[in-house]
């Protein structure tokens, strides 16, 4: 049975995810959702237009119109249907290989879906008896959006103004997904000096070897080019990570951190709150605290943010993988707006990355262990497992934290430690992994 898991449905093309399920998900979507047309989008991968055909098709059969945006970043789709107050669908599996894809639903207005429509959806899956077929004018119609993706491009030049008048030099990593399609046309358009790299997309190098979970290719050429910083996106462009200018990597923590501070000591952070998740490091809220911010936290993925935002009027969020809300441009995560926030920011501050990082948070060591099992759900009941975890939190005190979830988009626990030591946090991590394993395995 097809399940919704953090982020949309996501697995292996045309094996997990097949045209027929897109198809199936098309019609179910069309019958639970309200609005039309539905603005469709997606990244680069091979399987991407052989998907979207099929959604658009399911859509379509159900009496609704689309219009497919081509290639373009998630959040470009997602503040495009909030524009025009459509629902609209993403085909992206994010920052997994190319041969995984997966299906992305936004209801109008651009949100991510709420539990309940996706429930909603599962069951028309399952359950539903076919409705009277839609015939003759009826049909829904299919047709290209050639305006979405430059309407975006022009949004983002005009939102952060402030961007222009920064002046070092910066290397972009565009995964060789979405983000080719606009993060050099943005730095150009607003003057900054930029080079770009891996924004060649062939269908099946999207995140292989390159962009934001893989960053040695960027801080190399950051290091060759004598660059002031680095940025990487993700497959579909709603993450970013940064590099220094000694190649040293910031990550959505150290971001938030900065971000944070500015908005704090500017009197822009509403409450003086922002929403984090259960990973941020233990680093980042000492930081925080220290500077009188509040923590938020919720579950991991960036619609549990961006919920906690819209439910506090809270501004600002974000996770440590680098999907950061700024809640009053943005519904979800931006990675090349919160590209154009962090060189406004380096540009008003006159620091170089590395000082800015540095004196917003030290990052307590951390580490994190993916652990393939057959079914993460059992998690919950594994008493062994959890009588390891209190063992380990009992050993390290206030100095340390054990985070242990089940995946949301794979079969696999993650055990997250975080210890004074690198030595200590290995360690604990490795003792957790194997009783996991053992457990569950």
């Amino acid at each position: 049975m097809l399940r919704f898991g953090t982020d949309g449905i996501r697995g292996v093309a045309n094996t997990e995810i097949t045209p027929e399920i897109a198809l199936a998900l098309g019609r179910a979507a069309a019958r639970r959702l309200p609005g039309s047309p539905w603005l469709l989008g997606r990244d680069t991968r091979r399987s991407g237009p052989m998907l979207l055909s099929a959604l658009a098709a399911g859509l379509a059969a159900e009496g609704r119109d689309v219009v497919d945006a081509g290639v373009i970043p998630t959040p470009g789709l997602a503040w495009l249907a909030g524009e025009r107050g459509v629902p609209a669908a993403m085909v992206s599996a994010s920052h997994n290989p190319f041969s995984d894809n997966g299906i992305k639903l936004l209801g109008a207005g651009g949100s991510k879906l709420s539990v309940h429509d996706e429930v909603a959806i599962q069951d028309e899956l399952v359950h539903s008896v076919r409705p009277a077929p839609v015939i003759g004018s009826a049909v829904g119609t299919i047709s290209p959006d050639t305006a979405g993706l430059l309407s975006y491009i022009d949004r983002l030049v005009a939102v952060v103004p402030g961007a222009a008048t920064y002046g070092g030099k910066v290397i972009i990593d565009c995964a060789n997904g979405a983000a080719s399609v606009v993060a050099s046309a943005v730095f150009d358009r607003l003057g900054i000096d930029n080079s770009v790299i891996n924004a060649g997309p062939d269908g099946t190098n999207i995140n292989a070897g390159c962009g934001s979970t893989h960053l040695a290719m960027l801080q190399a050429e950051v290091a060759r080019t004598g660059a002031a910083i680095g940025i990487a996106f993700d497959g579909d462009a709603d993450r970013m990570l940064a590099v220094d200018q000694t190649g040293e990597v910031v990550d959505g923590d150290q971001l938030i951190a900065m971000f944070a501070a500015d908005l704090h000591e500017r009197g822009e952070l509403t409450g003086d709150h922002v929403v984090v998740t259960v990973l941020s490091n233990l680093g980042l809220r000492l930081a925080l605290t220290a500077r009188g911010v509040s923590l938020v936290e919720t579950p991991v993925g960036d619609r549990h943010v961006a919920d906690a935002l819209e439910a506090g009027g809270y501004v600002f969020g974000g996770e440590q993988s680098g999907h950061l809300i700024f809640r009053q441009h943005a519904v979800t995560g931006d990675g090349v707006l919160t590209s154009l926030k962090l060189v406004d920011l380096l540009a008003r501050r006159a620091q170089p990355l590395s000082e800015l990082a540095a004196v917003s948070m030290q990052r307590l060591p951390q580490a994190m262990v993916n652990v393939p099992v057959r079914d993460p759900n059992r998690l919950e009941f594994a008493v062994a497992v959890w009588n390891e975890v209190t063992a380990v939190e009992a050993e390290l005190g206030s100095a340390g934290r054990v985070v242990l979830r089940s995946s949301g988009t794979e079969p696999a626990v993650r055990v997250m430690v975080e210890a004074p030591t690198i030595e200590e946090v290995n360690r604990q991590a490795k003792r957790l992994a194997a009783i996991v394993e053992q457990e569950l395995g």
